[in-house]
């Protein structure tokens, strides 16, 4: 297992003694990543609820809400009908037992492509979110739904999280974010989570261009030893790259 830590005590009792006990496909690797940046959040001043779209049994969905302030509030969308009708009452007996109680969150049992704007806004009592985690349905359509609602909730200085991407069985799935960016100018990856294996995929860090720096510096003050030192090419703009195993790969 990665010796990664977020630096915020009650996420990394759970990394640590929880996380695998959770059923789920969530990299520990990028939720001690996540966690650091929430963490690295509330240092800043930046306030606001998190918001996950494909929450399941809350492995992931623990990990960032333990790191919210007394004032905030985790928020889980689900169907929370697979593979069972009872995976609700599973994401909510783990939530209590590992410490995140009921006033500290929401489940909303809705299928996201049937949420408006105005129905999330009202959700959060128009709160901003500052962290949102998509890991929905794996469609062209849900995920360019999923940013459009991520992208009228987020807090200015917010991160948008996309889990699946590069992912061998959703090949073509980056192209709704590429879309997405392409109509949002003003965002920017910020950071590739690589991959620990098929299943724990890598997730993009979508943030406005503004803080790019900020949350760079801070990452890559605190792993520096997972930096891959080449980088992504985004293109018009390099970005950065955390990887279990940072490497180049060898000329044979």
């Amino acid at each position: 297992m990665l010796d990664i830590a977020s630096g915020h005590p009650a996420i990394d009792h759970y990394l640590a003694a929880g996380y695998e006990q959770v059923l789920g496909m969530s990299s520990r690797f990028a939720a001690g990543i996540c966690g650091q940046l929430i963490h690295r959040q509330s240092a800043l001043g930046i306030s606001g609820d998190v918001v996950e779209i494909g929450t399941f049994e809350g492995r992931f969905f623990i990990a960032m809400a333990l790191g919210l302030a007394a004032d905030e509030k985790a928020l889980g969308i689900d169907v929370f009908d697979w593979p069972d009708a009872g995976v609700l009452d599973r994401f909510l007996t783990n939530c209590e037992t590992h410490g995140l109680f009921p006033d500290r969150f929401a489940a909303w049992k809705a299928n996201s492509r049937s949420i408006s704007v105005e129905d999330l806004r009202r959700k959060l009592a128009n709160r901003k979110s500052r962290f949102f985690h998509i890991d929905g349905n794996h469609s062209y359509e849900s995920l360019s739904n999923d940013l459009a609602l991520a992208d009228s909730v987020l807090h200015p200085h917010g991160i948008v999280c996309i889990d699946d991407m590069l992912h061998p069985g959703y090949p073509t799935l980056v192209t709704a974010v590429l879309d997405y960016l392409n109509r949002a100018p003003q965002m920017r990856v910020m950071c590739i989570i690589d991959r620990e294996d098929i299943v724990a995929s890598a997730k993009f860090l979508i943030c406005h261009a503004d803080v790019v720096e900020v949350y760079q510096t801070d990452l890559l003050t605190t792993f520096a030893r997972f930096h891959f030192v080449l980088g992504a090419d985004m293109v018009d703009y390099s970005t950065m790259v955390l990887t279990p195993t940072p490497r180049i790969a060898e000329i044979r």
